[in-house]
């Protein structure tokens, strides 16, 4: 690890508000612990009980994280003299930045001026392409129309990237390849923006196919110091948003890495830099030498964590120092990577197959049981903790599990098994998909592009939920019935699940599930057997310790964690409800494409409603928009045909599988409304 012993250090900070929440707040804090700094943290009412709250030595309630008013009055509240931005929210804002130091608070980041040129990245582009920085082909020039923008992209020609001007983390960001698309795609992208960032401006870039997303980590002090800290290798990612990052890449070699950490020192020089900073590069994956500069992201990156394990550096350290206006004690000469770490964000969200291939949407709910993994080499950066309320309103990352290790293929290793040891119950994660995605041939060797998540997401999503989940269930509710029958007091005997009946054998008793999502299936139980649908009857018994379920099926063991109606295994967990037919018939439930009933994918808001009831359609057309975690999804006409039902209007607050319109298909103008529909 590098030295840190300076002397005449200056005076480190009394007290640091940080200004965010999850687990970024979490993990400054741990940093602000260790170095002797008092924490304290601000919440909304929604977050009133969260984890940073109760870690943090005294807390603030605000009236929201985009309050710059709110922040800094909160600070001064506590007597905080500094204030952390973590990232997201007001981490990349000028304003804030100017307000805190206004205040006579020292705004751990970069100066306002940096933040504000490299935060239009129009300006930034400018600015490093001065400073002999190579930069992606795009348009020029701020404030350009919807019709410019799409003459810009003709120009350039197709396929190309529309990226807002402000913000970052991929929201709002669309890759068009049909000019025929571009209006729509430029009016979604606007939206984005503005409800991410307040602000819709819009630039255009050429599309690198398969690329290579590879940034370099910089830390500048107010000596005029600059030093690179190697990159990090990002180019796993869907939505334009990463999910696993790594260091080093595997694509560079010394030179290589070098060259483009000099490119990033150059590009922090050029707008004043100070603090702990990264600058995003797209590199073409079959010419790693023609690197192209996208962004700088003028804060501490959600992955730094893999930075941090391979040089023995503690970033949030050195923000608060640089901060503090003590000078960097070391010289690019000392920076050493040693082994390889990999992260994986876990992100409240469900992968299914959707029209286009895989739909990741988020998710919400109570964490009911959770538990961190540990292993050598294993780190988690979690905001969560059991009774964590898990809604739509902010980003879905709950937490960040990182594994080290002296080579690549080791730290792999433990980071697939750290993810197996992972238990998140009472919401679905993208965990057991990240597990698998960290298995796949081309991960494991490396050829990585930010497409291979679009190309094999359908590959890595299990085809049906497994047997063995509906048997545990069904046997659990067998065995609770029983125990509720024995507890005392008169049962009507008809309703005790025992398979008991005058003469011949115990009848079956059957169960009938529904994971969300899937279609519900019969469980029959009898005399120690069990039989999924129409599938064979298998031997099968359970044993329960606690939140763990021992599941005994056919000469196969395996356990299950359980928390209500949620099981979990290997990082995937399952909401196995009871399902009654009838009333899903009766209540419309069971309507489902061939009814033409369209219900929401993910709990929201209604953000936008184009057609009304009676309205003709065609099949793919855009009906309604519901956004989650600053995320929109379409909601499309099935088929061609007739709007029947409308039940919802924008800015309508909507729960998952909610019914939200009807469209009868052309063929069945006689078609019945939500109501109709067999029972499955």
């Amino acid at each position: 690890m590098i030295s840190s012993q300076i002397p005449n250090r200056p005076a480190m900070f009394g007290t640091v508000l940080v200004a965010n929440r999850g687990e970024i707040a979490v993990r400054v804090m741990r940093t602000l612990r260790e170095s002797g700094v008092r924490s304290a943290a601000v919440f909304t009412e929604a977050d009133a009980g969260a984890r940073h709250v109760r870690e943090a030595d005294t807390a603030v309630r605000v009236g929201s994280y985009l309050s710059a008013a709110d922040l800094v009055a909160a600070a001064g509240a506590v007597g905080a003299q500094a204030v952390h931005p973590g990232y997201g929210f007001l981490a990349e804002n000028a304003g804030f930045a100017r307000a805190c130091a206004s205040a006579g608070l020292v705004f751990i980041g970069p100066p306002a001026d940096a933040i504000e040129l490299m935060g239009d990245k129009i300006r930034a582009k400018q600015t490093v392409r001065a400073a002999g920085v190579p930069v992606v082909p795009g348009s020029t020039g701020s404030g350009l129309t919807d019709g410019e923008l799409a003459e810009a992209a003709r120009e350039i020609g197709m396929p190309v990237l529309l990226k807002p001007s402000a913000g970052g983390g991929g929201k709002g960001m669309r890759l068009v390849r049909d000019a025929e698309r571009l209006a729509e795609e430029i009016a979604a992208a606007r939206r984005e923006a503005r409800g991410s960032f307040g602000d819709d401006t819009l630039l255009v870039e050429r599309w690198v196919d398969r690329p290579r997303h590879i940034e370099i980590q910089v830390l500048a002090d107010a000596h005029g110091n600059v030093v690179h800290l190697g990159e990090r290798e990002c180019s796993l990612q869907r939505r334009h948003q990463k999910v696993i990052e790594e260091a080093p890449s595997v694509l560079l070699d010394p030179a290589t890495r070098a060259a483009m950490g000099e490119a990033a020192v150059q590009a922090a020089r050029s707008c004043g830099y100070t603090g702990a900073g990264t600058v995003e590069f797209i590199v073409p994956g079959a010419d790693p030498a023609a690197y192209y500069f996208m962004e700088m992201n003028t804060r501490l990156q959600v992955e730094h964590p893999v930075t941090e394990l391979v040089t023995g550096l503690d970033l949030v350290e050195w923000q608060l120092r640089v901060a503090c206006g003590e000078p960097l004690d070391f010289g690019q000469q000392d920076v050493t990577l040693t082994g390889h770490a990999i992260e994986a964000r876990i992100c409240a969200e469900t992968a299914r197959p959707g029209d286009g291939g895989v739909d990741f949407l988020p998710s919400a709910g109570t964490v009911l049981e959770l538990r961190d993994p540990t292993g050598p080499g294993v780190r988690v950066d979690s905001g969560l903790a059991p009774g964590t309320e898990v809604g739509t309103s902010y980003d879905p990352m709950l937490a960040k599990v990182i594994a080290h290790g002296p080579d690549r293929a080791t730290a792999l290793r433990r980071l697939r098994a750290a993810l197996a040891g992972t238990v998140v119950l009472g919401l679905e994660t993208n965990t057991g998909f990240l597990r698998r995605l960290l298995a796949h041939p081309a991960v494991v060797a490396g050829e990585l592009d930010t497409g291979l998540i679009d190309r094999h997401a359908a590959d890595l999503l299990p085809e049906a939920v497994p047997d063995e989940v509906y048997e545990a269930a069904a046997l659990l509710r067998q065995r609770e019935l029983g125990a509720a029958a024995e507890g005392g007091g008169w049962v009507d005997p008809f309703s005790v699940p025992s398979g008991w009946r005058l003469g011949g054998e115990p009848a079956w008793t059957v169960h009938h599930l529904r994971v969300p999502g899937r279609e519900p299936v019969r469980v029959g139980v009898r005399d120690g057997r069990v039989r999924v649908g129409d599938g064979s009857e298998v031997p099968a018994r359970i044993d329960v310790a606690g939140a763990r379920v021992h599941l005994y099926r056919d000469g196969m063991a395996c356990t299950f964690d359980r928390a209500g109606d949620w099981l979990g295994r290997d990082g995937d967990s399952w909401r196995v409800q009871s399902y009654d037919p009838v009333a899903a018939a009766l209540t419309g439930a069971a309507a489902g494409p061939g009814g033409g009933a369209l219900t929401a994918p993910m709990p929201g808001t209604v953000t936008v409603v184009k057609v009304a009831k009676g309205d003709q359609v065609v099949a793919g057309q855009s009906l309604l928009v519901v956004e989650a975690m600053k995320m929109e999804h379409v909601i499309a006409a099935p088929h061609d045909g007739t709007v029947t039902e409308i039940d919802v209007t924008a800015g309508a607050t909507v729960a998952m599988d909610q019914v939200l319109a009807v469209v009868v298909p052309a063929s069945e103008p006689d078609a019945a409304a939500p109501g109709s529909g067999e029972a499955s």
